[in-house]
């Protein structure tokens, strides 16, 4: 018998294809038989499964209130942006606050509302913002996170969501999280940390900034500090505990306020640094005495790589894709992905407006 005709081994087969959404349908119009397995539940989820950890890039969610899809795959690949919308109800205000794991985290500021979202399955979770973080929510901005552990031959993991944001009473200065488990159903107890002693010199606020979205490295989440001060938000998910963290020097110095938050080279804790076309990469490093410091790695001529003419073209980095150290780059109305590792880049065809974009990863088969 053919590998092809054992009904124990195609499965085996059509599992591995690769993981872009026109693959199941390809092989569903081969014969009906080929139909039936590829479009039965208990496949398409073994199929979710073996591709999870290195899921294609279907596109990203623009911040704003009508959530609009972006594709960048190319025919037959390219998912309709119609595919992935989301209905609003009277009243919604949507904004996307970020992607991770196939999910979607949504604020529905008016009604202080979280959603997390699945855009593949349709599903949706509904959740009610915890007292302790609403009471901020109308003063100051709040950000977030959505994450979910992914348990080896399961692909209906439990979720975790985190909530953070500043605190600016006179009495406190404080930055707060609360942590959301679909496991239990509930939220958590509120965490804080205290805000450097200098930054209560100014009389401006401390924001967790919603110019870009948390960062998972390790076993923490990182946010960007804004208002009266330039620092990272930390958040330790095993210890449940929050801490600030300084940003290099010289950024403050020489007004570089452009950094990003990314997993350094090697892991750890690092940042982009954007300096006209060129990007430093930093990594915070620690000594035998526990002492940590930022040193720099390398740095990266972007004008040179992606062949720009420095003199009229302007370029900016409007995010990252944390999971795989992938940088986007904006330039007229065009966004190229560089790998900062492999140093491979790409012409993502279309055109963009300058935007936050919220890079979208899933595994997803058009038409099955």
């Amino acid at each position: 018998m053919r590998p092809l005709e054992d009904d124990d081994l195609l499965p085996e087969i059509l599992v591995r294809l690769p993981p872009q959404p026109s693959s199941l349908p390809r092989a569903s119009a081969v014969c009906k038989h080929w139909r039936l397995l590829v479009s039965d539940p208990g496949f398409s989820r073994r199929f979710r499964i073996h591709h999870r950890r290195s899921p294609p890039l279907l596109g990203f969610f623009r911040r704003n209130d009508a959530l609009p899809f972006v594709p960048t795959l190319d025919a037959p690949d390219c998912v309709s942006p119609g595919r992935f919308s989301l209905p609003r109800a009277d009243g919604d205000q949507f904004m996307s606050v970020g992607c991770r794991h196939g999910l979607v985290l949504v604020f529905n500021k008016p009604k202080n509302q979280i959603l997390v979202w699945d855009p593949v399955t349709g599903d949706q979770y509904l959740l009610d913002v915890p007292p302790g973080v609403a009471a901020h929510a109308e003063k100051t901005a709040i950000n977030g996170a959505v994450l979910r552990a992914r348990a080896a031959g399961d692909d209906a993991q439990h979720f975790q969501v985190v909530l953070a944001v500043a605190d600016n009473d006179e009495e406190h200065h404080r930055a707060l999280a609360c942590v959301y488990s679909s496991e239990t159903g509930a939220w958590g107890d509120l965490v804080s940390t205290q805000l450097p002693p200098d930054v209560l010199m100014s009389d401006a606020p401390t924001l967790v900034s919603t110019d870009k979205p948390a960062v998972l490295v390790g076993g923490s989440l990182y946010w960007k500090l804004a208002g009266n001060m330039d620092g990272i938000l930390e958040f330790d998910l095993e210890k449940q505990s929050l801490a600030v963290i300084r940003v290099p020097v010289h950024i403050l110095e020489e007004g570089q306020y452009m950094f990003l938050i990314m997993r350094a080279e090697g892991g750890g804790l690092g940042l982009l640094i954007q300096t006209d076309y060129s990007i430093q990469l930093w990594k915070m490093k620690t000594d035998c005495d526990g002492v940590a410091s930022w040193g720099l790695g390398r740095t990266i001529e972007l004008d040179k790589l992606l062949s720009l003419n420095s003199e009229e073209t302007d370029m900016l980095i409007p995010g990252l894709e944390e999971e795989n150290n992938v940088v986007f780059v904006w330039t007229d109305h065009i966004v190229f992905t560089v790998h900062l590792e492999s140093m491979k880049f790409k012409k993502l065809s279309g055109t963009y407006p300058l935007s936050h974009y919220h890079p979208f990863r899933s595994v997803y088969a058009a038409g099955i």
